[in-house]
């Protein structure tokens, strides 16, 4: 993981564009969604949404995640959520995911969230860092997928 850095796109609006559509093109979902959610997260510097970002040694993004206050599920009462985990996929299998998970856990924690969840299909996965299977729940497409949770007081 030598030559890498993350960074938190509240501290770098010059990243906005760029990681917006990073992360869309990563996604699937409007430039515009990324856009509007990591403006919010410069605008207000702590607190619900947060972006992060993994550059390489060329200032390419090779990873990144968000927290938003829900992933697109029924359970608007488990917040707040990690969302748009991924890892390039030259760059998997070099703890990158730990990395950023790690921060984005002691970040939320330094900002007085005791919890994070997340919304996945994979199974294995989460579990290797410290995320418990908490209960199935309902994206908004009425399809039932797995909600993880983990403390952010590591």
């Amino acid at each position: 993981m030598k030559h890498i850095v993350l960074k938190k796109l509240c501290e770098y609006p010059e990243l906005c564009e760029k990681s917006a559509n990073w992360f869309s093109q990563k996604w699937g979902i409007p430039v515009e969604a990324y856009q509007e959610s990591i403006q919010e997260c410069i605008e207000q510097k702590t607190g619900i949404p947060q972006w992060y970002i993994v550059l390489n040694d060329k200032e390419e993004i090779i990873a990144g995640a968000g927290i938003i206050e829900n992933d697109f599920h029924d359970r608007k009462d488990l917040s707040p959520n990690l969302c748009a985990l991924f890892v390039e996929e030259k760059y998997r299998k070099q703890r990158i995911a730990k990395y950023i998970l790690d921060f984005v856990r002691k970040d939320l924690g330094s900002m007085g969230f005791e919890k994070i969840y997340l919304i996945t299909d994979h199974t294995g996965f989460y579990e290797k860092y410290d995320w418990d299977f908490l209960t199935m729940v309902n994206d908004d497409e009425g399809n039932a997928t797995r909600m993880y949770v983990a403390s952010t007081l590591c």
